[in-house]
């Protein structure tokens, strides 16, 4: 890729050349460097602005005034040049960070050769070519009392691996001239090391040519960014304060320049973008642009893994570049990640924004993957869709941010699952919802926790954190094995904004206690209908596999009405879709009514029934 600045800027290092002297090092112009990074920004944001103005202008007018197969193939075409335009500003922006990245190390190294000069100078030594050091005679011999006579000294670049020579030199001036020639030594060492660390980098960020970006492309560009970040490392990576809490973050990003945010967005988009405190626009952005480099970094595998997280971020990146209908909440990628079971937060509505807030985290078997994406999303798109009728202030977030735990048969895992992963959960959860009070720009907004499966249980982890989960009002339950408390007011914002949803066929909120074990073993044997013969057996029993029953009336919370739910017992094998249906408006309209209901704020008007 040519362009401002010449090739990446490196013209600017024809100074070094083969072999770097110290009088080379100290005329590198670092200033020519920064202006062919000045350059290359300029590019990108024009490329940015280009793609913006392709996704928000052109093709919304097209598709809202033409139709048939002619304006459906414009759109595709705008697409691609959409796609196009990302690219260039996503290799813009790595060169302009490389470059910016290499004049701050090589300045660095400047300063320290000119320090070194400059005590050279004050003690009137000389520093030859060679970068060894002569000093004059000094101090008195033991036996005439003459000055001692001077000499030169030679750098090492690394002195502190030098063997010492068991001998020391009498004259006083030795010793500084050593000093000044090892700090010389080290200086050209070290730029030289620079130099050709970020000479690779430079020569590896270039496009193929032709108007097409395909899938390899990107694959190179997640290579190309992997190696600018090891490049950079030092110059923005360190700035970057993930120990910090989320309100401390926020005023991070607020007090950096534009030019700071654009090189943090181009070369760290997978960090900034999951970091909570950060503005959710901020985020979307970030993640939008690392979703196509995770996308490409997958593509250049095929083990399974790859293979299915690949179909679920594509089916991600197919939604978020799709025209909303009138009236449905805009889609916010807020966090994406392709480690451990993958990562992907998804807020329906502007969650800065919105007086209403609500999170849904998922249970058993949730992954990145094409369920996931179809499924878990939907639920959260319809809750912020129903609760946007009620107060269209409101948003609705899908949260994957842990590893829920997973098996093929689902029920069994559940049964013995620990609560390590709820617990680990629990306290990202936790900064995931303190960074989205610390971005909102209600000074009170109303928060809602949704917790469905094992995903309650981690709700459950985090309210026993610290002080609780940081700014949420409600507490939503549904499917439910139990939280690991035995009152719901002991969740930390009172038993009536406690809300529980059960269905009678859900078998997961039958599950036993562990003091049932044995017996359960033996209903399990019977298949997943036989869990529910523990009950017969114990009748009025309300302890779950994670502890009290929250749909019961010794928990205390406020039981909503919902659908039963296909029956576990009929021909054939058994039904598990009671668990699945809450959200479901047309499979289950009380359950994602009283949801909608409580996640806009009017928890209030929710219809309850009889605890168990």
């Amino acid at each position: 890729m040519s362009g401002p600045g010449g090739s990446g800027g490196l013209s600017a290092l024809g100074a070094l050349g083969a072999t770097l002297t110290w009088a080379k090092l100290r005329e590198v112009k670092c200033a020519e460097l920064e202006e062919a990074a000045d350059g290359w920004g300029r590019a990108g944001n024009r490329a940015d602005a280009a793609r913006d103005r392709i996704d928000t202008q052109l093709v919304d007018d097209l598709r809202r005034t033409q139709k048939g197969e002619a304006a459906r193939a414009a759109v595709r075409r705008l697409r691609r040049l959409s796609m196009n335009f990302q690219y260039i500003y996503t290799e813009c922006g790595l060169l302009r960070t490389t470059l910016n990245s290499l004049a701050h190390e090589m300045k660095a190294q400047q300063r320290v050769l000119q320090g070194a000069l400059d005590d050279a100078a004050a003690l009137k030594f000389t520093v030859h070519p060679d970068g060894s050091v002569t000093y004059p005679a000094a101090g008195e011999g033991l036996v005439d009392g003459k000055p001692l006579a001077g000499g030169r000294a030679s750098g090492v670049p690394n002195p502190g691996l030098a063997a010492p020579s068991g001998l020391v030199a009498p004259n006083p001036n030795a010793a500084k001239a050593q000093d000044i020639a090892d700090r010389v030594a080290q200086a050209v060492r070290t730029a030289a090391d620079v130099d050709w660390r970020y000479a690779k980098v430079l020569r590896a960020l270039k496009a193929e040519d032709g108007l097409s970006v395909p899938t390899a492309t990107w694959t190179d560009a997640a290579s190309d960014a992997a190696a600018a970040r090891q490049a950079a490392s030092g110059y923005l990576a360190q700035g970057i304060p993930h120990d910090a809490s989320p309100a401390e973050r926020k005023a991070w990003w607020a007090g950096l320049t534009d030019e700071q945010r654009e090189e943090y967005l181009a070369v760290y988009p997978d960090q900034i973008g999951n970091l909570d405190g950060i503005p959710a626009l901020v985020r979307d952005a970030a993640n939008r642009d690392n979703l196509q480099l995770l996308m490409g970094k997958l593509a250049g595998r095929d083990d399974e893994d790859a293979v299915t997280k690949l179909a679920a971020l594509r089916e991600i990146d197919r939604q978020l570049r799709a025209v909303r209908e009138p009236g449905e909440p805009p889609m916010y990628l807020l966090g994406i990640g392709d480690q451990g079971n993958g990562r992907a937060i998804v807020s329906y509505g502007n969650p800065d924004t919105s007086r209403n807030v609500a999170a849904y985290v998922p249970g058993l078997n949730t992954s990145l993957d094409k369920e996931f994406v179809t499924g878990d999303l939907k639920r959260a798109r319809d809750t912020a869709s129903a609760a946007r009728e009620i107060d269209r202030s409101t948003a609705a977030i899908t949260w994957l941010g842990y590893d829920a735990p997973q098996s093929p048969d689902g029920l069994s895992s559940l049964a013995v699952a620990g609560t390590e992963r709820a617990e680990t959960g629990g306290r990202a959860f936790r900064e995931f919802m303190s960074g989205m009070v610390a971005a909102n720009d209600h000074d009170d907004p109303h928060m809602t926790a949704i917790g469905h499966s094992y995903g309650s249980r981690t709700v459950g982890a985090a309210t026993q954190q610290g002080d609780g989960i940081p700014g949420i009002d409600d507490i939503v339950l549904v499917g439910s094995p139990g939280l690991g408390v035995d009152r719901a007011e002991d969740l930390g914002v009172g038993k009536d904004h406690v809300f529980v949803g059960a269905a009678d066929n859900d078998v997961v909120t039958h599950l036993p206690s562990k003091g049932q074990a044995v017996l359960a073993a033996a209903g399990r044997a019977l298949g997943p209908a036989g869990s529910l013969a523990v009950d017969a057996v114990h009748p009025g029993d309300d302890d779950l596999w994670f502890g009290r029953d929250p749909a019961s009336e010794g928990f205390g919370a406020r039981r909503f009405a919902v659908d039963p739910g296909p029956s576990l017992i009929r021909l054939g094998p058994p039904s598990l879709d009671a668990h699945s249906q809450y959200f479901d408006a047309n499979l289950d309209s009380a359950s994602a009514g009283s949801i909608a209901l409580v996640a806009a704020g009017h928890g209030n008007r929710v219809r309850q029934e009889g605890a168990r």
